[in-house]
């Protein structure tokens, strides 16, 4: 009994909030615990709070991250910088009355994985907390429209050398990608295992020099290998 117990607990995706606002975090762990889908790892009050608690050990590393970007002592975009570089593992989702459309491609671009206001009704964020776990990312139309508004449509396509030209087999993992395929739906669909799709993901990071799924996505707009109407966007 308390083996299937400890089953089902560690089958939970895990999460931690880092809120200054101690109502807002209280709320948000009341929640996501009640769904009985996830398991609030610890609440931290700003970055600082947050590396520290971090800093624990594997046992404290969350899958999904609900974070604020304005807080006092280390700030969310801060928080973020450092998290890319000592935690790029934590799926990150900004959760903050800040939301402004002009902060959207920033933000993807530097390692969030979606990006809500707060206010948002419960459900909806709790489908977005699985679908950032389960895809790697979650952006709405209206985000994405926003991205590519951000794109210069006058950057100069760049000449690659032959060694790092994109495969056919590359391009087809990359739009599958793009569309919010897992590497488990992206093996099915052509064919390969997931160990051979995460190979070939592992390639266009280094490919397209991009550190994220995001990049990925921002690369293969900008090269016109997938357009706006084929991303699986909800």
């Amino acid at each position: 009994m308390f083996l299937m117990y400890k089953l089902r607990f560690m089958d939970k995706i895990s999460v931690a909030i880092t809120d200054d606002d101690q109502l807002v975090s209280g709320l948000l762990r009341s929640f996501i615990e009640q769904s009985g889908k996830y398991r609030v790892l610890f609440t931290a009050s700003d970055g600082h709070d947050l590396i520290a608690k971090l800093g624990e050990g594997p046992a404290a590393i969350p899958d999904v991250l609900l974070l604020d970007l304005r807080m006092k002592g280390m700030n969310g975009v801060e928080a973020i910088a450092h998290l890319k570089i000592h935690f790029p593992e934590i799926k990150i989702i900004v959760v903050s009355s800040y939301y402004q459309h002009s902060f959207i491609g920033f933000l993807f671009k530097t390692g969030a994985a979606a990006f809500v206001p707060k206010g948002v009704a419960p459900d909806y964020l709790e489908d977005v907390i699985a679908k950032v776990y389960r895809q790697g990312i979650f952006f709405t139309e209206e985000q994405l429209e926003n991205i590519r508004t951000q794109i210069s449509s006058r950057s100069p396509q760049p000449v690659l050398d032959k060694d790092a030209e994109l495969s056919r087999r590359e391009v087809e993992v990359l739009r599958l990608i793009c569309m919010q395929k897992t590497a488990k739906e992206i093996g099915e669909l052509l064919f390969i295992s997931t160990k051979t799709v995460e190979g070939h993901k592992n390639s266009l990071f280094l490919k397209t020099d991009v550190k994220n799924v995001v990049g990925l996505v921002i690369y293969a707009l900008q090269h016109n290998l997938i357009t706006l109407e084929e991303l699986n966007i909800l």
